[in-house]
């Protein structure tokens, strides 16, 4: 999917709303949000912390309901989890007790595919995140980088048209956090699979997307739309990287946050 998308639009994003209720206390998160998705693309939102970010994911996921407006996948209103879109959470969300194919297992399981189908997709991608010697291993044995590979391979197994990363990589340290990166363009370069991915990086947003999202403060809606116009892989230390990444960091500043 990297630097290959489509013109076709996949996901269409109408007048999104949503405000959460407690007893007598509303608080609006997401404020008529419109947004198309290319199929193909990696596209990346950036914004203040508390803003919406994981909330506009969850409606997509279909998780949770809109307070107005619609999501679309292919044409199809979203009203709930499907299996067209797989997820990738921050913390792992893993058995700790199950081994790497048996984790990368598990959504096939649920669906009812056959043993020996299943150990057969499983070890394609426990391949594909570079764990295959490790695919009888526990997952507590693994280090924070290698589980996240284990997630990684979890939702690509069941093959979604979609795949929803909550910000993937934030628990890591910042060199695995790097190195992670580059490995996610490389298994995803294989895969025609459209990414949406959460951040509280500029870097990383700048380094891995074709577009950036720059949501504003709560009740959020999009800033600006950011195209990054150049190959992947990318070099952090070129002045076209550096001057993107301080121009996004100044629109966030704005908004009176300090982002990293």
């Amino acid at each position: 999917m990297t630097g290959d998308t489509s013109d076709e639009t996949q996901i269409r994003i109408e007048g999104l709303g949503k405000t959460y209720r407690r007893e007598q206390k509303e608080t609006v998160v997401i404020e008529d949000l419109n947004l198309e998705i290319r199929k193909g693309e990696l596209i990346t939102f950036v914004g203040p912390s508390g803003c919406g970010k994981t909330t506009l994911l969850k409606l997509i996921a279909g998780l949770i309901p809109p307070t107005y407006g619609t999501v679309m996948i292919d044409g199809r209103t979203c009203t709930e989890p499907g299996a067209d879109r797989g997820m990738v959470f921050q913390d792992f969300a893993l058995f700790p007790w199950r081994s790497v194919r048996k984790n990368v297992e598990f959504g096939l399981e649920v669906a009812g595919v056959p043993k020996a189908e299943r150990r057969e997709r499983a070890d394609k991608y426990i391949k594909l995140v570079g764990l295959d010697k490790f695919a009888d291993s526990r997952v507590y044995e693994l280090s924070g980088g290698m589980k996240q590979r284990v997630g990684i391979a979890r939702a690509l197994v069941v093959k979604p048209d979609v795949i929803l990363m909550d910000e993937p990589f934030g628990a890591l340290d910042a060199q695995t956090r790097n190195i992670m990166q580059a490995q996610l363009i490389d298994i995803l370069s294989s895969t025609d699979q459209t990414v949406i991915f959460i951040t509280h990086s500029v870097d990383e947003a700048v380094y891995l997307s074709d577009r950036i999202v720059v949501q504003t403060k709560r009740p959020t809606t999009i800033k600006e739309i950011v195209d990054v116009p150049w190959p992947r892989p990318r070099d952090r230390s070129t002045p076209e990287f550096v001057a993107l990444r301080k121009r996004i960091l100044e629109e966030l500043e704005k908004e009176n946050v300090m982002e990293d």
